[in-house]
């Protein structure tokens, strides 16, 4: 099995070149935080309209089927599986509801009912209806608005409008540079990191080990072995990184700046960043 391209969440898909791909990082950027910060004291119908807002904008990408299944397929089956076991478990509360009126004077269709539906000892209220879209749809929107934007965002793009963001707060003496420099290795070194741990599980494979007659104390020692092993490849590669900086001369980031990306603003840029607006009147006004 390829690691590498097995792995559902966090990678960056190169082609196709997507709308989402040709959007400058700050515009994405802005989105993704409304999408983090809008579901916070948000109404029910909001979070699932973000929900529906997030899979269109998958459709609209035009982004393969087989990115599609890995990226978005799991974590809805997840937040479903999350859902349904949110609305028959128990709520907590034990209510015995009983009216003030006769029951010939109450008018039944204007009764407010807390179980919304009951099928023996399986009964969903509205307690738990609430609690299950609420934590359900949050999860989702956490998740895939950050995959999304790392799906369809190099590192480069992602720490090169970070460092146009937060350039103000250079006047604060605030390091910005070095801390987007260690980002940028942080992410080229996850491949790395995923390539050993990848190598390591084929040795192991291709030595047919008998896990069975090893016991556990033998195989936790195995294990221990591998995880050491996986270690000291992973602190050689960061030294290799290193002496790699130090040949071609680089001292400090302030001294040898790097432009990864070069950032521009176009049409479509200003467009979607203008459409933020109404997203945000829509949030206060209904949301």
């Amino acid at each position: 099995m390829d690691l590498m391209r097995s792995l559902p969440i966090g990678l960056y898909l190169e082609q196709p070149q997507t709308w989402l791909h040709r959007l400058d990082p700050r515009v994405k950027l802005a989105w993704l935080m409304s999408f983090l910060i809008g579901p916070i004291l948000a109404n029910n119908l909001w979070r699932l309209g973000l929900v529906g807002l997030l899979i269109a904008i998958t459709l609209t990408a035009l982004i393969p089927l087989r990115v599609w299944k890995q990226q978005m397929g799991l974590l809805l089956i997840f937040c479903l599986v999350l859902f349904g076991v949110t609305l028959i478990t128990p709520d907590g509360l034990v209510l015995d509801h009983q009216p003030r009126l006769p029951a010939e004077d109450l008018d039944i269709q204007q009764n407010y009912e807390y179980v919304v539906w009951q099928f023996k000892f399986i009964s969903v209220t509205r307690l738990k209806l609430d609690l299950g879209i609420k934590l359900s749809t949050q999860i989702f929107t956490l998740l895939y608005s950050t995959n999304l934007y790392l799906l369809t965002t190099a590192a480069e793009e992602i720490t090169t409008g970070l460092e146009f963001l937060l350039g103000p707060l250079r006047r604060l003496k605030v390091p910005v540079t070095e801390i987007l420099l260690t980002l940028t290795l942080s992410l080229r070194f996850i491949p790395l990191v995923l390539e050993e741990i990848q190598n390591l599980t084929r040795s192991v494979r291709t030595r047919a080990i008998a896990w069975k007659t090893l016991g556990f104390k033998q195989s936790a020692q195995l294990w221990l072995m591998v995880s050491e092993k996986l270690l000291e490849n992973l602190l050689m590669r960061a030294e290799q990184m290193a002496t790699a900086m130090d040949i071609r001369g680089f001292t400090s980031p302030n001294q040898h700046l790097v432009r990864w990306h070069q950032l521009r603003f176009h049409r479509w840029d200003w467009l979607i960043l203008v459409l933020l607006l109404p997203f945000w009147s829509l949030r206060f006004l209904w949301g």
